[in-house]
């Protein structure tokens, strides 16, 4: 018998059990799975960073952590997690990722903002760029980073990407490190940010890189907060160097209401909506990373300890 922590809050696991226990049937998985075990007696533990576990070190017999997040920020340098951590990888974030950059790419694209906000009766007619004229960036190759990049490249938009390491992608245009960083910032009139949270990461979209886009550029950020540098954003909306901020994730969530994000002409919020893991969809994807273990395959989603993501 397998013993499977979910160390969550109480209410993730009333969604939870039931779908998770069907995906650990359909995998033939012999498995117990709850919130309440001898932590020497746990086998795997499904995890949100968010729980009240924070010491690995009772669970002597674990062989993985399963995290429950796309992102692992907030569990990855934790000292006393020796063992593998997987974070998640499921069909249902990854299409309601694509679905919202998509929706908001399409949105600044065609100028829709305009027409939503702007019915003043005058009949002005300002026909937008084809998709195939209208130059894309995605900073960050990874799941989420090239499913995007395809989407908006199956729309016909002139996407490129962006990796830390040197990446090839078929029909996607890829640079990297410090020099290709500051070529894909030049060719991007709107930019998406999908990249980890690491230090590397911390503030990538600062003054300097902000100078390095071209006037009126559009930033999308359904990534994590961490990657922009507040002051330097907010000053590059102000003089108008950068069109728009449509951002979903910030440094400190929910965004306190005095933040000026709120209420900024140019910088549309979003609730962190970009994005979730979906419960039947992710079950499916625990359980398959449970029975591949026991298989002794790879784990899908093993976090890089050295990268940190």
């Amino acid at each position: 018998m397998i013993n499977i922590l979910f160390a969550a809050k109480s209410e993730r696991w009333d969604s939870y059990k039931d779908a998770l226990n069907s995906a650990l049937q359909a995998e033939a998985l012999e498995a117990e799975v709850g919130q309440n075990f001898d932590p020497t007696e746990v086998d795997y533990i499904i995890y949100a960073p968010n729980s009240d576990l924070q010491d690995f070190a009772p669970y002597i017999r674990a062989k993985a952590v399963l995290n429950l997040w796309a992102g692992v920020e907030h569990v990855v340098h934790n000292p006393s997690l020796q063992i593998p951590l997987a974070r998640m990888v499921e069909r249902g974030l990854t299409e309601g990722m694509v679905e919202w950059v998509t929706g908001h790419v399409l949105r600044h694209h065609l100028g829709m903002d305009a027409q939503i906000t702007g019915q003043t009766g005058d009949w002005v007619v300002d026909y937008p760029p084809l998709a195939r004229d209208r130059r894309v960036g995605v900073l960050g190759l990874g799941e989420l980073g090239l499913a995007c990049a395809y989407a908006l490249s199956g729309l016909r938009f002139d996407v490129a990407g962006w990796s830390r390491s040197a990446k090839q992608v078929d029909d996607i245009e890829t640079y990297s490190g410090k020099d290709g960083l500051a070529d894909i910032l030049f060719r991007s009139d709107i930019l998406v940010l999908l990249l980890p949270q690491t230090p590397e990461t911390e503030n990538v979209i600062n003054e300097r890189t902000l100078g390095q886009l071209p006037e009126g550029a559009v930033i999308i950020n359904p990534g994590r907060g961490g990657l922009i540098d507040d002051d330097a954003l907010l000053a590059a909306l102000d003089n108008g160097h950068i069109g728009h901020a449509t951002l979903d994730v910030f440094r400190t969530e929910p965004l306190p209401k005095d933040h000026p994000y709120w209420g900024h002409p140019k910088v549309t919020v979003t609730p962190h909506i970009a994005s979730a893991t979906r419960v039947a969809t992710s079950c499916v994807s625990l359980a398959e990373n449970i029975r591949r273990m026991e298989d002794g395959q790879p784990l899908i989603g093993l976090v890089d300890r050295s990268r940190a993501y």
